[in-house]
C-alpha cells in the first residue's frame, strides 16, 4: 500500500514553511515554480494515487483531481485576513451528484504543521441539514455503533461539529441522539506529524483513516442520496404539469 505514493519532497514543506512567514506575492512569484514542482505535482499524483485506491472499494468517492484539489489561493474579499496565499494544500473526495462540503466526504491536508485527515459533513445546507438530522433521529443506534467503533476511535476520536444550545425543533428535548441532533456539521479529524509527509508512509495512513471513517460518511450520505431523488422526481413532475 506505501509503494502508492513515495511521499512529498522535503522542499514542498520547507516552502510551505517559508511561505507561513512570507505571505505575499512579492516572495511568491519567484517561487512559484518550487510550489509547482515540489506541491502541486506531486499533490495531483497522491490524489490519483487515492482515487485508484478509492476505486477498489469506495468507489463512488472517486473525484477528479481537478475538483479535488482546493485553490491554493486565498477569496480575500470578505475576509480581514488579505494574506493571498494559504500555507497547506489539501484535497476532498465526494460522491458524483452530491454537493461539496454539503454531504459526507474525505480530506486530508498537508501543512507546515501536520498532516491532517478528516470525514463527515461540514457545512450542510438548511435542507441537507434537516435531511441529516432526521436521519439521525431514526438511525441513532447505527450511528453510536459507527462511532464507537475500536478502530475508528484509535483513529480519529470523538466526533467533531459546531452545535446549537438546544435540541432543535420539531425533535424531543429527551431524545437519545439529542446532542448529535443539536450538531450543525458532523465531523471527524485527526493530525498526524508533518514529517510523516515525505514519506512513503503517508499514503498508507492517509487510507487507513478513509476506510475507517467509510461507514461514517456512507451514513451521512443516504438522506442525502434520497434528497437528490426527491428533487429530481419533483423537478419531472412539475415538467409535466
Amino acid at each position: 500500500m506505501a509503494a502508492g505514493f513515495p511521499g512529498f519532497p522535503k522542499e514542498g514543506l520547507s516552502f510551505l514553511r517559508s511561505l507561513k512567514r512570507n505571505n505575499n506575492r512579492e516572495w511568491f512569484q519567484p517561487r512559484k515554480e518550487i510550489y509547482e514542482e515540489k506541491l502541486r505535482r506531486p499533490l495531483v499524483a497522491l490524489v490519483e494515487a487515492l482515487n485508484a485506491e478509492l476505486a477498489r472499494w469506495a468507489p463512488a468517492y472517486v473525484t477528479d483531481p481537478a475538483r479535488a484539489i482546493y485553490r491554493f489561493y486565498r477569496d480575500t474579499r470578505f475576509s480581514s485576513d488579505k494574506t493571498p496565499y494559504k500555507t497547506h494544500v489539501a484535497a476532498i473526495f465526494l460522491p458524483r451528484g452530491l454537493e461539496k462540503h454539503g454531504c459526507g466526504s474525505l480530506y486530508f491536508e498537508i501543512a507546515p504543521a501536520h498532516a491532517g485527515v478528516a470525514a463527515g459533513i461540514y457545512m450542510p445546507g438548511p435542507e441537507q441539514l434537516l435531511a441529516v438530522r432526521r436521519h439521525i433521529a431514526e438511525n441513532h443506534q447505527r450511528l453510536r455503533k459507527i462511532l464507537t467503533g475500536k478502530k475508528l476511535r484509535s483513529l480519529f476520536g470523538e466526533l467533531y461539529g459546531d452545535a446549537l444550545t438546544r435540541v432543535p425543533k420539531g425533535f424531543p428535548a429527551d431524545h437519545p441522539a439529542a446532542e448529535w441532533l443539536k450538531m450543525k456539521q458532523w465531523y471527524l479529524w485527526t493530525e498526524m506529524p508533518p514529517a510523516l509527509a515525505v514519506t512513503p508512509k503517508l499514503f498508507g495512513e492517509i487510507v487507513r483513516r478513509f476506510r475507517a471513517a467509510l461507514p461514517l460518511t456512507d451514513f451521512l450520505n443516504e438522506p442525502l442520496w434520497a434528497l437528490r431523488e426527491q428533487s429530481k422526481r419533483d423537478l419531472i413532475a412539475s415538467l409535466w404539469r
